[in-house]
């Protein structure tokens, strides 16, 4: 399946049904009187997070949503059918943003978040609730609600505990193949992977998800190579694990690159908890490896930790430094979410607010 995590739809609310003018006319009813039903309200436009989803294709050949309008009103005082909802399944971590990308419209971080995008036209008053004592046989009604449209942006941002950044093949692919299930695709040229891939970490009797994301090069925020288009994937994590190549020359011109590209980027992805791991050491002499690794060090101002993804040396320590990190942060997630659920308790609500 092809990977998708950004798309622009159109949506549109379901027109409100018209009310009706009708009146009695039956046999031996000496004074009928009105009768006419009012309309349906239109479907709205919802966007649902579910799980079981990790790509927005089907919104990229499918652009063009509108929900069902309300039916008419009838005589006999029958309302009309309301429109179906239509609802819009996205996977988790997929955010809404206006047509421009100036602002979010909502973040759908969880299973079961929701969001009316565009509500649907209410319907419209039949003559029957315009009699009165002056006026016995009205023929006034009132028109369904109209539609909103507009034009919106998905955005999909993978849930991930932790992130791996640098420079293409530095050994990223094959670190994840290596403590995960997952299958990237691995080779001996840079981009081998062209999208962002997922695994599931253990660390004893613990798990956590994993985020690899093409490599960077020198101007990606200026769009070179894949660019920093799937940055946005390592957003949400808890830590970065930055692999640097240790089979090159200047170890140190590595990580200030892949340095330079977060801090254009933004995003706070400088400042997140990183752990340095100076890869593939069993390819580099040990008197080497240690030069490099005091370098890298120095250049960092952190502790460096020396691993090979190929085979398996160092990789337990870096998983257990990952995972100190993970469960607390996962730990500072469930402290913000249960005090986000007591401030909604007391929210009187807004445009654009959560259904």
């Amino acid at each position: 399946m092809k990977f998708v995590d950004q798309t622009r739809v159109f949506v549109q609310s379901g027109k409100g049904g018209n009310g009706c003018v009708s009146f009695r006319r039956e046999k031996y009813i000496e004074f009928g009187g009105p009768n006419g039903g009012d309309g349906g309200k239109g479907g709205d436009v919802i966007v649902e997070a579910v799980a079981g989803l990790n790509t927005l294709v089907d919104y990229r050949y499918k652009r063009h949503y509108k929900a069902q309008k309300g039916q008419h009103g009838m005589g006999k005082n029958m309302t009309g059918a309301s429109g179906d909802d239509l609802i819009m399944q996205v996977p988790v971590g997929t955010q809404v943003y206006d047509e421009d990308m100036e602002f979010q419209i909502a973040d759908l971080s969880k299973v079961g978040d929701r969001v009316v995008l565009a509500k649907g036209g209410e319907g419209g008053l039949g003559n029957t609730h315009f009699k009165s004592s002056t006026n016995r046989a009205p023929r006034r009604t009132t028109p369904g609600g109209e539609s909103e449209e507009m034009y919106v942006v998905l955005r999909l941002k993978l849930i991930a505990d932790a992130g791996l950044v640098g420079l293409p093949n530095a050994g990223k692919s094959t670190f994840l193949s290596a403590v995960s299930r997952a299958k990237p695709k691995i080779a001996d040229y840079p981009f081998t992977t062209i999208s962002p891939q997922l695994g599931v970490v253990g660390v004893g009797e613990n798990e956590f998800v994993l985020a690899d994301i093409p490599g960077l090069i020198e101007g990606a925020h200026e769009g070179h190579g894949l660019g920093t288009r799937f940055l946005g994937h390592v957003e949400r994590c808890g830590v970065l694990l930055h692999l640097v190549d240790g089979t090159q020359e200047d170890v140190v011109a590595a990580y200030e690159t892949i340095m330079e590209e977060l801090t254009e980027y933004g995003g706070g992805l400088r400042d997140k908890p990183m752990i340095v791991g100076l890869n593939k050491c069993d390819a580099i002499p040990e008197d080497e490896l240690e030069e490099k690794r005091v370098a890298l060090q120095d250049a960092a101002a952190r502790p460096v930790m020396v691993l090979s993804g190929a085979t398996q040396e160092g990789v337990r320590d870096v998983l257990s430094a990952l995972w100190d990190v993970v469960k607390e942060d996962i730990a500072q997630r469930h402290i913000e979410e249960d005090g986000s659920e007591e401030d909604d308790s007391t929210s009187t609500g807004g445009s654009w607010s959560p259904i």
